[in-house]
């Protein structure tokens, strides 16, 4: 394998060619995980069943008890997508696709679910729409103000994590400042736990930073090619992912739960990640999949309590065995619907204000004379005059997002 043709050490954008293939198997794998995720919130938790689910689902509460992994594998995905949706962008490009993608269908998903509970509060009740109101920041973790779907905290992290690469971006994403966000970052992670300072703690995530940080290691192996170092800091990574895996079965299901399932699935999905990085799924250009991957971030915003409110209501007319597939399906067809008519034309009327934002910014920030049109070129080399304004700029950047195989997500 070629792997150093797909990109150069120096982060410019002409490093991976538009032929480059989309990476289909990232969808199929966030679909996946939002699976697991679902599997969990219907068949391992009281929920809308009104009575332990293991009464309910002996055969099958064991397993999907293990099902909240599938964040984990959120995250571990997601370092290697925003390293990779990143290489050669600006930190304009950075802020309005992260913020295009994920705020539309999170105001829709936050304001319907609290209309749900609020007619329906049998299991989840709402604690005040100034609170609702508050979520819409998707701050409110930081904020210690309560969630109004349980899986938001999730998004707290993606976003810390956003803020923390950004920095990165800022300057320029690099071979070498990837390695050194990594190093740094796990650093202040294996730290952060004897240091009594919550905003430390906050920041350095040392639950879930190993996951973000082997996805930046894969995507640099996937990128370039496999090395000792690259390596190295996935399975030292892995390491301390399974030293917090006790942590999280304490936090997700009783005492006298197994850790090993849990610390099993984390290293299957460091393998398939793995086998991703080193281009054995670069065949697999099954165009279904994008779909799929489509509906994971609306799949799994809606689903939780909305989902466990329809199971209260139908779980006396419908034998649990078919009211958790067919409640499943349902969502996803929510989810399509969110998709289509909520993340598509919002997300576009959203991308297209922000640039024109940000090109606002760049006008009134540029400085004055006959160097006005000069900027400096994010791989380090000497400033080239460049138009002020560079109509459809943007647009570029998403084309050469989908020839280098982007695989949105969080």
């Amino acid at each position: 394998m070629q792997f150093a043709r797909r990109g150069r050490l120096d982060g410019g954008r002409a490093a991976v060619p538009r032929s480059a293939p989309r990476l289909y198997v990232l969808d199929g794998l966030r679909l996946v995980a939002a699976l697991l995720v679902v599997f969990f919130h219907y068949v391992a938790l009281k929920g809308g069943w009104g009575r332990d689910p293991r009464s309910i689902f002996p055969t099958l509460q064991p397993i999907a008890q293990y099902g909240w992994v599938g964040v984990e594998v959120f995250f571990l995905i997601s370092g290697f997508v925003i390293c990779m949706s990143t290489w050669g962008r600006s930190l304009g490009d950075f802020v309005v696709s992260r913020a295009s993608r994920i705020y539309p269908a999170y105001w829709v998903a936050v304001l319907v679910t609290a209309g749900v509970v609020a007619l329906w509060p049998q299991v989840r009740s709402v604690h005040g729409w100034d609170t609702v109101l508050t979520n819409l920041t998707m701050l409110q973790q930081g904020l210690g103000v309560w969630d109004v779907d349980g899986v938001y905290w999730t998004l707290f992290i993606e976003l810390k994590f956003y803020v923390l690469f950004a920095i990165v971006v800022a300057t320029g994403v690099t071979y070498r400042k990837c390695l050194v966000f990594c190093a740094v970052w796990t650093v202040v992670a294996i730290s952060a736990p004897s240091v009594d300072n919550k905003l430390l703690d906050m920041w350095a995530m040392p639950l879930y930073a190993p996951y973000f940080i082997s996805g930046i290691a894969f995507y640099l192996m996937y990128r370039f090619k496999p090395t000792a170092l690259l390596w190295g800091i996935v399975v030292l990574s892995l390491l301390l992912a399974q030293h917090g895996i006790p942590r999280r079965v304490a936090d997700n299901a009783s005492k006298s739960t197994p850790t090993w399932p849990a610390g099993l699935l984390v290293v299957l999905a460091f393998v398939v990640m793995a086998l991703i990085a080193l281009g054995f799924f670069d065949r697999i250009q099954w165009r279904w999949l994008a779909t799929a991957g489509a509906l994971t971030y609306p799949l799994y915003l809606i689903h939780q309590y909305i989902g466990m409110t329809a199971v209260h209501w139908l779980r006396e007319l419908v034998p649990p065995h078919l009211l958790v597939p067919g409640l499943a399906a349902v969502m996803l067809g929510a989810a399509w619907l969110m998709h289509r008519y909520v993340e598509r034309p919002l997300g576009s009327r959203m991308r297209r204000s922000l640039r024109k934002g940000i090109d606002e910014v760049r006008r009134h920030s540029a400085p004055a004379g006959p160097l006005a049109a000069e900027r400096v070129r994010e791989d380090g080399a000497q400033p080239a005059p460049v138009p002020l304004r560079q109509p459809g700029v943007y647009e570029q950047s998403e084309r050469d997002r989908v020839g280098a195989g982007k695989a949105e997500g969080s």
